[in-house]
């Protein structure tokens, strides 16, 4: 569902907004007469401030949060809506998912409660997630919807140990695994809710509940499950009551009933026990004044709906012919692609970005790689924006431009940079993204004395990170994405040093049943590709997976994978981790300016990681959903690594002989692909 989505202001949009205010104003007043809105606050995160006009956001935010409130009465429980004033910089996003068990009205008290409450929890914010007793509310100008999130994350437990921990410890595994696989068998679109009751002793029974967003597919709602499953022995073990709360996902249990049954003959629900003192109790409303004034809300819902039919068909049609006409004369004029007319919208003019960057000034200059120099430049609304200008002679053409644009406007993800827009003027082709003050990771891992800021918490905290959105590009973004140029300098810190994979110059898209690829056009970094891409042009998921294992012996040791030589005696830090992974003697690779501030089982467990990914045979290396799923679980066992690819031994070899892809026997040309080759991508926001 859309709201507005025309430029303001516009007669169109102004249509719309009167309409909506229109028809939101009766329902909120007749449903607000009935019963004061509730909602049992357990937990919110507020996400990145804003960084659009305030009054616009306001003014979407507002209109989408009363939205999702008049929809609260839904059956389904689960709502998502859209509000925009015609830009991809002002859309809010939103949705409310209220627990599976509740009818109609408490989860309206939930969702109307927690619009007032969440937005007082983060004044000023682009985005929140709240989590609350009855229903989680969530909003962000980031795309969020048919996607798996497991952050900004919740874990809640009871103060009361049990004595059968070990015990309840078996059962939950055994009773959360059958709910898990039960709701994702259901489509999307299916309510995806289930509890049950299991006997812990003869006196004691638990309560367990799972529920996923109807929006996801079964397969993602049951990756999202095990994975705040995988969360409970370490946060919540031992303990009476639990609960692992995600965007996307729950995971709850109780040695209390904390959620409705429904009888035998499908009565209404009806709480199992009374709720405690000092809580909101769900009221079961009865009796001839509900039922009165549940017919006023049935009649005016009813000549709502035909009206707010009528304006979402308008500003349908309305939008969709005025982008039709524009993108038609954007071509005429520019004869700009059709693929980068889709995302016209993130269009800056040459004329805004010279100006945001003072002309190019040497001043605001960041980096200069491969493709192009990097500046860092402030928009007309103070916005700080990382700009990427493509030389006229970079090997970036169109092709790798357009990729770039299309790819990385589509994905949203707190570990992926984001795009905010591009320029396409005559021979100038420039990407813009956000500013992010901490430079990239290389800029401290490689440097001695910067290496110090880099403590335990924050390199493992990076790792994570970098796992996380990989994960998303690999299966939870609604393209299979290989990104192809995962390094150092292409990871870059935030100000709270969350990592944001940036550069996708060079990414493949996959197919959602593709598996691997091949290319006659060997591009990456030295040291970071995998034998089977550099050797033979082929690309898949698991040949990110190599980068990604370079990249955490990398953060481990400090050292960068081609400061080794034979000289040293290291021969090359694939085997100088190999060594000392089978000499038992794994914290001797850690970078000494750690100190003795490390968790062994940390260290030890990602050297392990490293390990496994970096194997020869594309085969052994693991997934990145099994290798975040190891992280966030020490419980899960890991397969002994084989000895890693030992396909490039030093600097000194310079040529990386390549045989012809079979996908093309026709031409018998021979290809090698040399150091002063490879596209190097800087990026050194400051």
């Amino acid at each position: 569902m859309f709201l507005g989505f025309l430029q303001l202001p516009s007669p169109s949009f102004n249509f719309c907004v009167s309409v909506f205010v229109f028809i939101s104003l009766p329902i909120s007043f007749v449903s607000q007469t009935i019963t004061e809105a509730a909602a049992t606050y357990m937990h919110h995160d507020c996400l990145n401030a804003i960084t659009i006009p305030d009054t616009t956001y306001r003014f979407n935010l507002n209109h989408l949060l009363a939205y999702l409130s008049s929809n609260a009465t839904r059956t389904t429980g689960f709502y998502n809506a859209t509000a925009s004033s015609g830009t991809s910089e002002d859309t809010v996003y939103g949705m409310f998912l209220c627990r599976g068990d509740l009818p109609a009205d408490a989860c309206h008290d939930c969702v109307s409660g927690a619009t007032k409450d969440l937005v007082q929890r983060c004044p000023e914010k682009e985005g929140a997630v709240g989590y609350y007793e009855e229903c989680t509310l969530r909003y962000s100008s980031r795309y969020i919807f048919s996607s798996s999130a497991v952050d900004p994350s919740a874990f809640i437990s009871g103060n009361k140990s049990i004595s059968e921990a070990i015990r309840l410890g078996e059962l939950l595994r055994a009773t959360f695994n059958e709910l898990a696989s039960g709701i994702s068998d259901l489509g999307p679109g299916a309510k995806k809710f289930g509890t049950k009751e299991t006997r812990l002793t003869a006196s004691r029974t638990v309560y367990t509940l799972v529920q996923c967003t109807p929006d996801l597919t079964g397969f993602d709602c049951n990756r999202c499950l095990r994975i705040a499953m995988s969360y409970l022995p370490d946060c919540c073990g031992g303990k009476e009551s639990a609960s692992v709360l995600f965007p996307s996902c729950t995971v709850r249990y109780d040695v209390h009933p904390f959620y409705l049954s429904v009888n035998a003959s499908g009565a209404r629900p009806t709480p199992l026990v009374p709720p405690p003192p000092g809580k909101t109790a769900i009221v079961v409303y009865a009796g001839k004044s509900r039922i009165s004034s549940l017919t006023i809300i049935a009649i005016v819902a009813s000549i709502s709906v035909s009206v707010v039919l009528f304006a979402i068909g308008y500003c349908f049609l309305s939008k969709r012919a005025k982008t039709k006409y524009i993108q038609e004369e954007n071509g005429k004029e520019s004869g700009a692609p059709d693929n980068i007319t889709t995302v016209d919208s993130l269009q800056f003019s040459f004329a805004t970005i010279e100006a945001a960057t003072e002309g190019f000034s040497a001043n605001n200059k960041l980096g200069e790689g491969g493709f192009g120099a990097v500046y860092v430049g402030t928009l007309t609304n103070g916005q700080q924006i990382a700009v990427k200008r493509l030389s006229k002679s970079s090997k970036q053409g169109g092709d790798e431009f357009k990729n770039e644009v299309v790819l990385v406007a589509k994905l949203q993800h707190r570990n992926l940079a984001r795009l905010v827009g591009f320029c396409l003027e005559g021979e100038e082709k420039i990407l813009v993204y956000e500013f992010v003050p901490n430079k990239s990771l290389d800029y401290f891992l490689y440097d001695p004395e910067r290496q110090g800021q880099l403590d335990w918490s924050r390199r493992y905290k990076i790792i994570v990170g970098i796992a996380r959105g990989i994960l998303y590009l690999h299966e939870d973004s609604r393209l299979r994405i290989i990104h192809r140029d995962l390094k150092a300098s292409n990871i870059l810190l935030d100000g709270d040093m969350n990592p944001k994979i940036s550069d996708f110059g060079m990414a493949k898209i996959f197919g959602v049943d593709q598996t691997q690829g091949k290319t006659r056009r060997i591009a990456g970094t030295f040291g970071y590709m995998s034998p089977e891409y550099a050797m033979h042009g082929k690309f898949s998921v698991k040949s990110d997976m190599y980068s990604f294992g370079v990249l955490i012996l990398e953060i481990l040791s400090g050292k960068k994978i081609s400061s080794f030589s034979q000289s040293d005696g290291a021969g090359h830090l694939l085997s100088y981790a190999w060594k000392h992974w089978r000499d038992g003697t794994p914290l001797e690779l850690l970078d000494p300016s750690l100190g003795d501030s490390y968790s062994i089982n940390e260290v030890t467990r990602c050297l392990h990681f490293g390990l496994l990914c970096v194997q020869d045979d594309p085969a052994d290396r693991p997934t990145i959903a099994s290798v975040v799923l190891m992280l966030n679980s020490y419980s899960v066992a890991l397969p002994s690594p084989n000895q890693p690819a030992y396909w490039l031994h030093s600097r000194t070899e310079q040529k990386l002989p390549l045989k012809e892809p079979e996908v093309d026997q026709s031409t018998s040309k021979s290809i090698s692909c040399t150091v002063n080759r490879v596209s190097v991508t800087e990026l050194y926001p400051r």
